[in-house]
């Protein structure tokens, strides 16, 4: 081993796994490590502190470890001044860039720190000159342009994990990342709370949804949640919008009447004929100025100015003059929408919600509600440390939660 640098990280580095996560992933990288100073806290609320060396073969090697290390919150003990280099080209990151995560990001520059602009994850790291001094934010690869100066080495950059801890706030509620046995009740009341103090905190909710919102017989929930101002952004793709508007002009989804249960007549046609209908119109929020769309989930978020990204993928029909069909234009959009946001709420669809996970900073606390645990379980491994998980029947949950924020009561 022939190149070596010193690490520390601190926190509840032990009953968090992140400690073991570390060294784990140093086996795995073929390098060696020595434990320099462990202290450990003495009470559970009291954190514990490490130092360790890690040697690898080479220097190339070695860079490539501490950017994963980064990942557990594992810093540079000599932090230095980062490498930065010019991009060549279009679209390709320097070699050797620095791969970002969506930790608290920061780079030291001419011997003072500057924070990087809403930190996300897999991007790389552009140090532009600002009015004021360097400035550094993440720009994705398909948006490198020639010349621009990107960070290329380990030294010189500052991550800060999350760490527990009992908010004024008090979301924290659950000590596993997904949830099957825990009061429902409480769940709700516990999300709703979240909800209320991120308005009050004059942040936005991020709502990430599917199909299944409106299959479950839950829109007329989520619509109440719209008009209660606790829906300010919604990321989809266009089975949510087509069905809710399939919903709002034949009373059905997928061609199931929502009130009686079951497939009507003709019914496997109402999707396409309601996307018909919107390209007709020219798009969504024409329809609803026109008259052709007076109800359901994308009715009431255009009448309340509020606004939404769908994004598309190959197997769509039609799609809605609304979706997204380029993912990375897609993408983009989807980025000038989280200015601001203070939480976020994931509903019945997988692709959607790690998608949005990928684009968000650590930092926004983001709560996914699926009957299946498997979706939460991704968005952790893809790196959403962030993510909490409520395994249940969407429809019910949005009833109780509709119940819980507003003055909505199912049935008549």
């Amino acid at each position: 081993m022939s190149a070596e640098e010193t690490v520390e990280l601190s926190g509840h580095i032990i009953d968090s796994g992140v400690f073991s996560a570390l060294l784990d992933d140093i086996h795995e990288y073929g390098a060696d490590f020595t434990i320099t100073r462990f202290e450990v806290g003495h009470h559970s609320g009291d954190p514990s502190w490490a130092q360790v060396r890690v040697s690898t073969e080479t220097a190339d090697d070695l860079q490539r470890l501490l950017m994963r290390l980064q990942t557990h919150g594992a810093n540079l003990v000599d932090i230095g001044e980062p490498q930065i280099v010019a991009a060549d080209a279009d679209g390709v990151f320097p070699d050797g860039f620095y791969s970002t995560t969506n930790l608290e990001t920061q780079l030291r520059l001419g011997g003072r720190w500057v924070s990087v602009e809403r930190p996300e994850m897999d991007c790389g790291l552009v140090v532009e000159d600002g009015v004021t001094g360097p400035t550094v934010r993440t720009v994705p690869m398909a948006d490198i342009r020639a010349g621009m100066r990107v960070v290329c080495s380990a030294q010189g950059v500052r991550v800060t994990l999350p760490q527990p801890s009992e908010s004024d706030r008090g979301f924290g509620f659950m000590d596993s990342q997904v949830s099957s046995e825990k009061p429902q009740a409480l769940l709700v009341r516990q999300v709703a709370d979240e909800m209320r103090a991120t308005r009050a905190a004059g942040q936005k909710v991020l709502w990430v949804g599917g199909p299944a919102v409106v299959h479950t017989g839950a829109a007329p929930a989520m619509v109440a949640l719209v008009d209660g101002g606790y829906v300010d952004v919604l990321f989809a793709g266009n089975a949510l919008a087509t069905h809710d508007i399939e919903a709002a002009l034949y009373g059905t989804s997928l061609g199931v009447d929502l009130v009686a249960g079951r497939g009507v007549q003709h019914g496997h046609e109402h999707h396409i004929r309601a996307i018909n209908q919107i390209r007709r119109a020219g798009s969504i929020r024409a329809a609803v100025d026109t008259g052709v769309l007076t109800g359901g989930v994308m009715h009431a978020l255009v009448r309340g100015g509020h606004d939404f990204v769908l994004v598309g993928s190959v197997r769509d029909d039609g799609p809605l003059p609304d979706v997204f069909t380029d993912v990375l234009e897609g993408q983009r959009a989807m980025r000038a929408r989280l200015d601001g946001i203070g939480f976020c709420l994931m509903v019945a669809t997988t692709l959607h919600s790690v998608a949005t996970g990928n684009l968000l900073p650590a930092s926004v606390p983001l709560v996914c509600v699926d009957i299946n645990p498997a979706t939460v379980t991704k968005l952790a491994d893809r790196g959403s440390v962030q993510a909490r998980g409520i395994v249940t029947d969407v429809g019910l949950f949005l009833h109780q939660l509709a119940a819980e924020l507003t003055d909505y009561r199912v049935g008549p």
